[in-house]
C-alpha cells in the first residue's frame, strides 16, 4: 500500500466504517480519516468502533464544500456517502436526495482535484433503467423467478447485467443522482488527470447493516426474524420470488483492497460489483434460510402492486472485475445470513432500539 493517508466519505455508516476499519487492520500504519454528517439513524453507533481502531473521526457534511476542506495532505478519497434510500426520492425530500448525491460528488472531485487525490467511488446498480430491466423474459419456478436463458438482450447474459446495458431510461432519482456522478468522474478524470474508479454495487450486507426495507433488505429481513416482526412480500404478486444478488461487506472490503494496490489498473474503468448468479436469493428463499437459522417464523402479509422503480430480477454480471483483479465472493448466501444472525444477537439490545 503507497497511500498514507485515506478519506472514506460517509464513514460513519455501514460501508465506510466497515471498509474504514479493514483498510485500517489491514495497514496499521496509515492514517484513515472517516467523514459523516451522522444525519442517518445508527450511525453514531459506530462513533465507538472507528475510534477503537484509531480511525480519526470528521463531522461533516458533503454537501458542504467548507467541510472538506483539508488541511493535511490526502492520497485518495473512498466516496461511500449516499442517500442510499430509493424510496426517499419519491416520499420524502428529493432535494436532499441530490444535493447529497450529485453535490456531495461534485465537492469530493473537488477535494480531489486540489489534492491530486486518487477516488474510488461507490455507485449503484440502480443505474440501469428498471423498464429495460423488465424487459427481460423471465418465468416462475417453486421458489424464485428466473430469466429466460434462450433470450438475447443488449448487456445482458446468462451472467446477468453486464455495464454496456443500455442506460436510456427511467431509473429512480437515485439511479439518476448515481449516473450524473459518474458522468461527471469521467469528465474530472480527462480534464484534470485524475486517477478513479467506479463500482457499481448491488445489495450490500453484513454486520453493522441498520437495514431498512429498500435499502439492506437482507439484513432487514434477518433482523426481523430475530425480533419477530412482521414482513411484506410487495409485488409481483405477493410470491415474494423477486431475486437480487448479494455481497458481503468484507468481500467488497477485499476488492478495494486490491484495487488501492492496483489502481493503474482499473483507473477509468467500471465495474459491476456483487454477489453474482452464484450469491443471489429470492425473498422467500430468504425467509426459508432466515426461519431456520433463528427457529422463528414470523407473519407475512402481501401487497400485490408494485412499487414505483421496483425489478423482478437483479443479477450483476462481474465478468470484467473478476478477471482484471482476480476477484471473486467468497461468502455464500447462507453465510452471510448467519454472519448477520450473529451480529444482530449480539447487540440485539441496541438494535432493538433502532426499530
Amino acid at each position: 500500500m503507497n497511500y498514507k493517508h485515506i478519506l472514506i466519505t460517509g464513514g460513519a455508516g455501514f460501508v465506510g466504517s466497515n471498509l474504514a476499519i479493514g483498510l485500517k487492520t489491514q495497514y496499521p500504519g496509515i492514517e484513515v480519516t472517516a467523514l459523516d454528517s451522522l444525519k442517518r439513524r445508527g450511525s453514531e453507533l459506530n462513533l465507538a468502533r472507528l475510534k477503537e481502531y484509531g480511525i480519526q473521526f470528521l463531522h461533516g457534511d458533503i454537501r458542504n464544500a467548507e467541510d472538506l476542506k483539508l488541511d493535511e495532505k490526502l492520497d485518495v478519497i473512498i466516496e461511500c456517502s449516499a442517500e442510499p434510500s430509493v424510496l426517499a426520492g419519491y416520499t420524502t425530500n428529493p432535494l436532499y436526495m441530490i444535493q447529497t448525491n450529485l453535490v456531495g460528488t461534485i465537492n469530493c472531485l473537488e477535494l480531489a482535484r486540489l489534492k491530486s487525490a486518487d477516488l474510488i467511488f461507490l455507485s449503484t446498480s440502480r443505474v440501469y433503467p428498471y423498464e429495460k430491466i423488465n424487459s427481460i423474459p423471465y418465468h416462475e419456478t417453486e421458489t424464485r423467478f428466473v430469466w429466460d436463458a434462450e433470450h438475447t438482450f443488449p448487456g445482458w447474459s446468462s451472467e446477468g447485467i453486464d455495464v454496456v446495458f443500455p442506460l436510456d431510461g427511467p431509473k429512480t432519482l437515485y439511479g439518476a443522482t448515481k449516473l450524473a456522478s459518474e458522468l461527471l468522474i469521467t469528465e474530472y478524470m480527462h480534464l484534470f488527470d485524475l486517477r478513479c474508479i467506479i463500482n457499481r454495487c448491488g445489495v450490500i450486507a453484513g454486520p453493522w447493516q441498520f437495514g431498512k426495507v429498500d435499502q439492506g433488505v437482507f439484513t432487514f429481513w434477518m433482523m426481523a426474524h430475530v425480533f419477530e416482526r412482521p414482513l411484506t412480500y410487495i409485488g409481483y404478486g405477493g410470491s415474494g420470488k423477486q431475486v437480487r444478488d448479494l455481497l458481503h461487506i468484507d468481500d467488497l472490503f477485499h476488492l478495494i483492497d486490491l484495487q488501492l494496490n492496483d489502481m493503474s489498473r482499473g483507473t477509468g474503468k467500471i465495474y459491476n460489483v456483487g454477489g453474482g448468479y452464484d450469491v443471489s436469493l429470492s425473498l422467500l428463499e430468504c425467509t426459508q434460510i432466515c426461519k431456520e437459522i433463528t427457529g422463528n417464523e414470523v407473519a407475512i402479509t402481501t401487497e400485490m402492486v408494485e412499487r414505483s422503480g421496483d425489478v423482478v430480477i437483479y443479477i450483476g454480471d462481474n465478468r470484467r472485475v473478476n478477471e482484471e483483479y482476480g476477484w471473486r465472493p467468497s461468502k455464500d448466501a447462507e453465510a452471510i445470513l448467519q454472519n448477520i444472525y450473529a451480529w444482530t444477537r449480539e447487540y440485539s439490545d441496541r438494535l432493538r432500539q433502532l426499530g
